[in-house]
């Protein structure tokens, strides 16, 4: 679908390493994390800041729709081309080069096709991290344009949080080049420009190299696995960790037993921490968290956390029903095989939502509750970031029955959550994942007009030529 002409100027752009044009090449390019395949007509790969200045702007000169791919683990259809194969993806899997430490400032400049696990292996011998904990493994790139958050919000914030400063190419004519790469920590000197490129899912800008905050890796951590006495005393759990533990409280994430059940069943290897085998209805994993060694006469962080729990336990109307202190490892095993375990239980029909945080188990209730009549054929599989307002709303139908293949069925479907959450708890459609084509529809129909408009103008400033797989305004 892409001229030759197009192919062979490219190609003297970038070199032979930065384009890939065979069929079965392109495949990993072309397929997302989630049911998500489409058809790309050139796939680009610069290694440079300038070499993707460059590439852009001739795309844009010659009318190519460029949709920018990153680690492509995003699970709305925001990294992957289309169906028409006349899309160009344009993937930042070659821009590893740049990583500049600063220990004084404790920040880091570097590519953004760095992955993270890469990133925090180098940083370790260092006593450093980027601290956004996720399931999957992205590059630095899209953790930007989507604003991840992660298991670790509640303490450590989201990409837009720990983001000092970034290079962005803009998709016009020139392939123009902000450089918004400062590592100062204030500066207060007019617009926080860098905002406007982070969080948008690259519809401004393509992201090219980043300035990241960095926090010392934890020295002692504690977990525990804790049953709230009811899904109305959740909230007053939370409430309570907080007051006793403050800075120390690193995550509070919740898990329903379908969601766990998935879990131990899809991986056996997985140890059963609960009583005879029976997993409660919802369960939180909680961990403590420090940045130094113990010293001399200081409480360990597992004796801090029971001394705790034990203080809420003998509260007047305690929120807390069961707990008990385990090794970290094996807890956030179990936390992070949800995704998948949830995946491989049939068919997945997933939202990423958030809410006030009182809100949280509300919404899960009334889920619950109407949902076996209004699609009986739909089991909930839910878990997510309590401490932070966010749900991983996670709906599973049988792989074998016609809800799984049935398009009309999952719009249906996706329309009802959405519509109690935004409209009846004033929740978010996407509290994570950002907006791709999957979430397109739903920004249309709950984005104001006012807003609409705000965000066409500013694309036509900022990246006038067809670039990414959202349309603001």
């Amino acid at each position: 679908m892409i001229d030759q002409t197009h192919i062979r100027a490219l190609k003297d752009i970038l070199g032979d390493k930065g384009i890939v044009q065979e069929p079965g090449a392109m495949v990993a390019y072309q397929t997302g994390a989630r049911y998500d395949e489409g058809l790309a007509g050139l796939v680009l790969r610069p290694a440079t800041t300038e070499e993707v200045s460059a590439a852009v702007a001739y795309c844009v000169r010659h009318g190519l729709s460029i949709v920018p791919q990153s680690g492509n683990t995003g699970l709305v259809s925001g990294s992957t081309p289309d169906a028409t194969g006349g899309q160009v993806v344009l993937s930042l899997d070659r821009m590893n080069r740049r990583f500049d430490l600063d220990l004084d400032n404790r920040s880091l400049h570097v590519d953004a096709g760095f992955r993270l696990s890469e990133v925090n292996q180098r940083l370790e011998s260092h006593g450093l991290f980027f601290p956004i904990d996720l399931g999957a493994d992205p590059r630095l790139g899209g953790m930007l344009s989507t604003n991840t958050g992660g298991s670790r919000f509640l303490k450590y914030g989201d990409v837009r949080r720990n983001t000092l400063g970034i290079k962005v190419v803009l998709a016009d004519e020139e392939g123009t080049v902000l450089d918004l790469a400062s590592d100062l920590r204030k500066n207060n000197t007019g617009i926080d420009w860098k905002q406007v490129f982070i969080g948008t899912s690259g519809a401004f800008g393509i992201i090219t190299e980043c300035v990241l905050n960095l926090e010392a890796l934890p020295k002692q951590v504690a977990t525990a696995y804790l049953v709230p006495a009811s899904g109305a005393h959740v909230m007053p759990l939370l409430r309570a960790m907080e007051q006793k533990l403050g800075a120390y409280l690193s995550a509070f994430e919740g898990m329903s037993r379908n969601a766990v059940t998935a879990a131990l069943d899809h991986v056996p290897s997985l140890r059963n921490p609960f009583q005879g085998g029976q997993v409660p209805d919802y369960v939180i994993l909680c961990e403590i968290s420090r940045t130094w060694e113990p010293r001399e006469g200081e409480q360990g962080l597992d004796a801090v956390l029971e001394t705790v729990l034990a203080e809420i336990w003998e509260s007047e109307a305690a929120p807390l029903a069961d707990a008990f202190v385990g090794p970290a490892h094996e807890m956030w095993a179990l936390r992070h095989a949800l995704s998948e375990g949830v995946k491989h239980s049939g068919k997945l029909i997933a939202f990423d939502l958030s809410f006030r945080r009182g809100d949280i188990m509300a919404f899960c209730d009334s889920m619950k509750r109407d949902m076996p009549a209004a699609f009986p054929e739909v089991t909930i599989c839910d878990f997510g970031h309590i401490g932070d307002g966010g749900v991983h709303f996670n709906l599973v139908v049988p792989k074998d029955g016609t809800a799984a293949t049935d398009k009309a069925f999952e719009k249906r479907l996706r329309d009802w959550v959405f519509d109690i959450a935004v409209r009846d708890f004033a929740g978010s459609f996407s509290a994570e994942h950002a907006i791709g084509r999957k979430n397109q529809s739903y920004y249309d129909l709950y984005t104001g007009e006012t807003i609409k408009q705000l965000a066409a103008g500013l694309k036509a400033i900022t990246s006038p030529g067809p670039l990414g797989a959202v349309r603001f305004g």
